[in-house]
């Protein structure tokens, strides 16, 4: 079927064209929900703007990764391409030394900064765009991640818990859109929950600008009992992870047995058409022909008791999972393990069953820190100190804010959860990489877009959405 042969190229004579044609989608979207005057407002790094103001270094940035740059060095890609600069009405753009110069001029404080100018725009498209449904509660969490880098004169770096150098960055996000409200980067041998509950309470003040409640998830790492009856007396929910200690192990071993309850766990999917047959399973034949230790799930049961940390002047409950396996070496059965993981939460009106469901949903934020890593590449750490690449990873990420933003303003029976939770790179393929032609004239920038997929129809009826935008 590939039966091309006489393959030729050639150049076109005036015609200038870009593979990036949805990039001026979102720079619409970032004057019309008021980014750009925003960042030149509240920034103030550059004392003479000749010709770049602070919001042409962080967008310059951030369309670096929108446009699919992993790099500081794929600007050159961009700023040498006279369509794109015309597709921004732009005459040039940052070189890649004078953004990670730009990168080096900030303080912590600026860094702050940027990361408030940015959040101060989120509610009022929560408030727009999101239905009183979807803003009942508002869903924050809390997680370390290791960021390597191979530098070795990078100030701040240190070794990771796992014997990697680097930084270990703070994530705080918003599950209900997958936003990352705030990116802190520390020194890689910090603990994960390092200065956690600040910018939990700071996350918490942003979202009840939109959200009717607020609850904070995270795992064994981020239950800060010394904070519980503070968080609890502002009516703010928990569900953490607990560490299975002695004596939560003795509790849940002395509860009786009609206690527990079977766990039935949630269909992941259901096949609208005749099942496929499921083919063998590969791996657990070769476990057992090698005889190799293979732990397999039996059953799995819940229940719950109050329980008061020593640092609260109250008990919580604690919903219990016990799983019952069996562990096996080949043919034979060994022996079998008995294992319980803990979730401690002030919430008194769910099911233990649906406690267990909602702190396993804590999985999705470890698919935001994949596509930060390696969608947006946000977590390069391309220049030479600790803040410098904090203020990088906060400009790049802005990359995935605006992709949550665009996907926002898609209704909901245009794929606008689809767009929420897909891939970065599957992202970029579907609306950013869309080839354009650019025609500049009579006072506009007319993008013509040259080839049509299934995702056209959305992009071009959102952005006709997007005009229309305004905020006060």
């Amino acid at each position: 079927m590939l039966a091309a042969r006489n393959i030729q190229y050639e150049m076109a004579d005036r015609t200038r064209a870009i593979s990036c044609g949805g990039v001026g989608a979102f720079h619409v979207l970032a004057q019309r929900v008021g980014l750009v005057k925003a960042l030149d407002r509240r920034l103030h790094l550059l004392k003479v703007h000749l010709p770049y103001h602070e919001s042409d270094h962080v967008l310059n940035l951030a369309y670096n990764s929108l446009t699919g740059g992993t790099a500081l060095g794929d600007i050159t890609l961009r700023r040498t391409d006279e369509a794109y600069l015309d597709a921004l009405g732009a005459e040039r753009i940052p070189a890649p030394t004078t953004a990670g110069d730009f990168a080096r001029r900030f303080a912590e404080a600026d860094v702050v900064r940027l990361l408030d100018t940015v959040n101060e725009l989120r509610p009022k498209l929560w408030r727009r765009r999101l239905s009183r449904a979807e803003r009942r509660l508002a869903v924050v969490e809390a997680d370390g991640l290791v960021a390597p880098t191979t530098g070795e004169c990078k100030e701040g770096m240190d070794m990771a818990y796992n014997g990697v150098w680097g930084y270990h960055p703070l994530l705080v996000s918003l599950a209900n859109t997958g936003e990352p409200l705030y990116l802190v980067n520390r020194p890689g041998n910090r603990p994960s929950h390092e200065g956690a509950a600040a910018w939990l309470d700071r996350a918490a003040r942003l979202v009840r600008g939109a959200f009717a409640k607020v609850c904070f998830r995270g795992d064994t790492d981020f239950a800060l009992t010394v904070h519980f009856d503070r968080w609890s007396a502002a009516d703010i929910g928990f569900v953490f992870g607990l560490d299975a200690m002695a004596n939560l192990k003795a509790m849940a071993n002395g509860l009786e047995e009609r206690r527990w309850k079977p766990l039935k766990r949630r269909i992941k999917r259901i096949v609208q058409t005749e099942p496929r047959r499921r083919p063998g399973n590969v791996k657990e034949r070769i476990v057992r022909e090698r005889e190799y230790d293979n732990i397999r799930l039996v059953s799995e049961h819940v229940a719950e008791f109050p329980y008061q940390p020593t640092a609260c002047q109250r008990a919580y409950r604690v919903v219990v999972l016990r799983k019952n396996l069996s562990v096996e070496k080949g043919e034979r059965m060994l022996f079998d393990d008995v294992r319980y993981f803990f979730y401690i939460t002030n919430w008194t009106d769910r099911t233990a069953e649906e406690i267990v469901f909602f702190a396993n949903d804590r999985c999705n934020q470890e698919n935001l820190i994949e596509q930060l890593k390696n969608g947006v590449h946000a977590l390069r750490m391309p220049v030479d100190d600790l803040v410098s690449n904090w203020a990088y990873m906060v400009m790049a990420s802005l990359a995935w804010t605006l992709k949550a933003w665009f996907a926002l303003l898609v209704r909901d029976g245009e794929r606008r959860e689809e767009l929420l939770r897909m891939e970065f790179r599957r992202f970029l393929h579907a609306i950013v990489m869309v080839p354009c032609q650019i025609v500049r004239g009579a006072g506009r920038v007319l993008y013509r877009i040259l080839g049509y997929t299934d995702w056209t129809r959305t992009f071009l009826r959102t952005f006709d959405r997007l005009r229309q935008l305004e905020f006060t």
